[in-house]
């Protein structure tokens, strides 16, 4: 018993995994405990707004084509937005302790020190490569308990700034803020007219594909005059 806590501890590296993950099975006793067991816990890759393609990526520009960031990718690869985040971090964590404990009996990262936490870096990667085949399994498992990630947003009538400009079939960039999340959508002219970057626009419609929404100028006293 005492060989085994010793593993759990030393050397460093296990130690941060052990905490990490002592840290993680904490939420979960609390969470089982306070019945939200399977709520819908943690924040979602994306947000869906009635099957039309957003963004969270909070960067400016003008741009006429709308890519998801590095981050929102890097989310997607292991299905956060099919499954939790918590649950989904809570695999990777698990996986990257296993494969720690694993590691410093293996290759004798005792003698390292504090040096073995360096062993974290390749460790984590792996981890979050098996996280990925790891939680696939649970995506029918959340889909057959109606799991959708965040509530859809109503976003028709609300007021976007142009990140692009755009006029005729051209498909650009608008940004809204929704509470504390900045997102951003694909949109196109409603009438074909141009709108110009950086203006205000009122989302009036939905593409037949679902695919952007439709917008038209927002009407104000400084468009007006």
């Amino acid at each position: 018993m005492a060989s085994f806590v010793d593993l759990l501890f030393n050397p460093l590296s296990n130690a941060i995994m052990t905490i990490l993950t002592g840290i993680t099975a904490l939420y979960w006793i609390t969470t089982f405990l306070v019945g939200d067991l399977f709520g819908d816990v943690g924040i979602e890759s994306d947000l869906d707004t009635n099957g039309a393609d957003i963004d969270t990526d909070v960067d400016g520009g003008d741009e006429n084509a709308v890519e998801k960031s590095f981050f929102q990718k890097a989310l997607e690869f292991v299905n956060i937005g099919k499954v939790p985040f918590m649950v989904v971090y809570s695999v990777f964590k698990f996986i990257a302790w296993m494969i720690t404990l694993t590691s410093s009996v293996l290759m004798g990262l005792t003698a390292w020190g504090w040096k073995s936490v360096f062993i974290l870096i390749p460790i984590f990667f792996i981890a979050y490569v098996i996280t990925r085949y790891a939680t696939r399994p649970l995506i029918k498992v959340y889909s057959a308990m109606g799991y959708n990630g965040e509530e859809p947003h109503e976003l028709m009538g609300r007021i976007a700034r142009m990140r692009s400009t755009i006029s005729g079939d051209l498909i650009g960039a608008a940004e809204l803020k929704i509470q504390s999340d900045i997102i951003r959508i694909n949109v196109q002219s409603k009438t074909g007219e141009s709108i110009a970057y950086d203006s205000e626009v009122m989302i009036k419609a939905e593409s037949a594909d679902k695919k952007f929404y439709l917008v038209v100028p927002e009407i104000n006293l400084s468009n007006v005059v």
